[in-house]
């Protein structure tokens, strides 16, 4: 009876959990590429790079998502070693296995088949119940043109800014 009014009184407070907090994101990849669509996804981790992840030791600079035997695969994310975990260690650039619902694999793999379109990881966070995260994109590479139309977009949509604060 006493842990029903505890569960009452913690629903009633109000308390918003904390927002997920971001372990890496792949900044290049908004530059890079145009992305067309996004899905979150679970990560198989084992302990020493939960522990390593929680502080803040990931890289997503040459990561790129692959479908391979009906299964989505993060391959050339480097997690670095945990200093605590000795002899368990992990392999830093290891394969890790992504998931996703069978719905949302057959959508994405019949997206990435077309030609000049790429699997990469956009961000990686720890949701609010502490579960690793992984948001792909799917994506197809900008050409130098595109690029340079998108720095003038923003440095116009920034100048336009800059005048609205200043009336």
């Amino acid at each position: 009876m006493a842990k029903k009014k505890q569960q009452k009184s913690k629903a009633k407070s109000g308390k918003k959990p904390p927002p997920p907090k971001n372990v890496a994101e792949n900044r290049k990849a908004k530059h890079q590429y145009e992305i067309f669509e996004t899905l979150e996804c679970g990560m198989v981790l084992v302990g020493s790079e939960v522990k390593s992840m929680r502080d803040g030791k990931l890289s997503l600079d040459e990561a790129y998502g692959r479908i391979q035997g009906g299964e989505l695969w993060l391959i050339g994310a480097d997690i670095g070693h945990y200093s605590n975990a000795g002899l368990w260690n992990h392999d830093p650039r290891r394969p890790r296995k992504l998931l996703v619902h069978s719905r949302e694999l057959d959508k994405v793999s019949g997206k990435a088949k077309e030609r000049g379109v790429t699997i990469v990881p956009l961000r990686v966070f720890f949701n609010e119940r502490g579960i690793a995260k992984c948001v792909i994109g799917l994506v197809r590479g900008k050409k130098l043109h595109d690029k340079r139309e998108t720095l003038k977009k923003r440095d116009t949509d920034r100048g336009l800014a800059r005048a609205m604060r200043r009336r």
